[in-house]
């Protein structure tokens, strides 16, 4: 494999675009307000605040290059949150407050293995069944969403342990925040699997030519099956995530999560017809709303304009990868 391509893998083939409107976009907003844009509390707030949808975004990236989709996935991270709050305050006696470390094992242990049952079955469906993805997804959303409920009578799951939000919720290293570190080492890990190992490089192929994939012998239905795995897992990873830093697995806070993890995919540069994009290309995706909705607050502008202004970067986003692809098969 060329070095080229390996690059192209890491980084992505829009990167360097997506990046310049990223940093256009801080440069307008702490013009207007350098006081408050450009400090190191609106920086650490707005990692913190984007952490939990760039777990979410890192599993998405491997699905839709794929040329899959996957709707579920903020489900599966209220069900993870709901299953694994509600195993730790079992463990406690109904609270799990002044628990220790031993419980908080258990729980992230509960929340990664809900995950990827969810994601296992979106992928059974998907890769085995032959179900177009957009209908598996779609029915796992509601289904995953309803258990969670069904669990929780409906309502929020309190009761986490206080050394977990104390640790992984809140707490720092060097100045850096917890959170934004496991979010940083998720993303470097999938980052460099992409884009330099077998797995990634199946990943791409499938997305380019599935059926070519078939002929030069990669096990695609087997390959679907891990990949949709890995977007539940990582869900379930967020799911734990949002469960340290709010301190409650919350019912009714997630409801567009997966349709921002797409949008941040997509805004990413990673193709919507599968075959190409990267890990750092979504990093910046995700960014991209979050400067807009930070920015958009801090100057005064109402916040409403925000899914407006991200809405108009992602058609043209989506505009620009069309528009590539027809000129390269006009070559």
């Amino acid at each position: 494999m060329s070095d080229r391509t390996v690059k192209q893998r890491l980084f992505g083939a829009n990167t360097l675009w997506i990046g310049l409107v990223l940093i256009s976009l801080i440069a307008v907003f702490g013009a207007i307000r350098p006081d408050a844009v450009l400090t190191t509390f609106t920086l650490q707030t707005t990692l913190v605040e984007t952490s939990v949808l760039l777990v979410l975004s890192v599993g998405m990236t491997y699905v839709i290059i794929t040329s899959g989709i996957d709707l579920s996935v903020g489900s599966v991270l209220v069900f993870s949150g709901v299953t694994s709050a509600m195993t730790m305050n079992a463990l406690n006696g109904g609270n799990a407050t002044n628990a220790g470390w031993g419980t908080v094992f258990v729980g992230l242990l509960v929340a990664l293995v809900s995950g990827a049952a969810w994601g296992l079955l979106n992928g059974v469906l998907v890769a085995k069944a032959g179900i177009p993805p957009l209908i598996v997804t779609l029915g796992s959303f509601g289904a995953a969403l309803g258990a969670g409920q069904l669990l929780s009578n409906g309502s929020n799951v309190a009761g986490v342990p206080n050394v977990l939000s104390s640790s992984l919720g809140t707490g720092t290293w060097f100045g850096v925040p917890n959170l934004v570190l496991l979010a940083a080492v998720v993303t470097a890990i999938g980052a460099l699997v992409l884009g330099t190992t077998r797995f990634g490089r199946y990943t791409h192929a499938i997305g380019s030519n599935e059926e070519a994939a078939r002929r030069v012998g990669i096990g695609v239905t087997g390959h679907l099956v891990k990949v949709y795995l890995l977007a539940g897992t990582l869900a379930g990873l967020a799911g734990f995530m949002a469960l340290a830093y709010f301190r409650v697995a919350s019912i009714t806070g997630h409801d567009t999560d997966n349709l921002n993890a797409i949008a941040a995919v997509v805004l990413g540069g990673t193709s919507l017809f599968g075959g190409s994009g990267s890990v750092v290309g979504t990093v910046l995706g995700v960014f991209i709303p979050a400067v807009l909705r930070k920015g958009f607050v801090i100057v005064g502008v109402n916040v409403y304009w925000q899914p407006v202004a991200v809405a108009i970067v992602l058609v043209a986003a989506v505009w620009f990868d069309q528009s590539r692809r027809r000129a390269r098969k006009r070559r």
